[in-house]
């Protein structure tokens, strides 16, 4: 009698050991992810360094501002709203698209300054071919 006792003792501990595994494991698997303060700091970092090399002037570099401006307020709606995973990667596109805004001003400026230097060897060669016919 005893043994037989003892089998629905060991169904039921078994059970619960089982049903606590379980519970164990799907709280691991629930726990949440955690915020991602520094993709947020790299993307709002990138954005400052494109504003303050004028992106927001340049017409090649604006679209691309504008997108990570966007995405960063999306990405710190989705935090308050405890989606940290996903706010990782609305954040991760918010700094590639500041970069490029800033690599777009830098090639902007680039191509002023070009400009303005073949501009100015241009006239210079100019003046010296005037001179060079005057004196003849």
């Amino acid at each position: 009698m005893c043994a037989g006792r003892r089998r629905p003792l060991e169904n039921h501990v078994k059970k619960l050991i089982s049903m606590t595994g379980v519970a164990l494991l799907a709280a691991g698997c629930g726990a949440s992810f955690p915020v991602p303060a520094q993709k947020l700091a790299d993307a709002e970092s990138a954005n400052r360094s494109a504003r303050e090399l004028g992106a927001e002037k340049k017409t090649a570099a604006q679209l691309n501002l504008k997108l990570s401006d966007e995405e960063i307020e999306q990405a710190k709606a989705q935090i308050k709203a405890g989606e940290n995973k996903r706010a990782e990667y609305i954040l991760l596109r918010a700094k590639a698209d500041a970069e490029l805004a800033l690599s777009l001003a830098r090639e902007t400026d680039s191509a002023i300054e070009t400009n303005k230097v073949l501009d100015s060897s241009t006239a210079k060669t100019n003046a010296n071919a005037n001179a060079n016919g005057a004196t003849k």
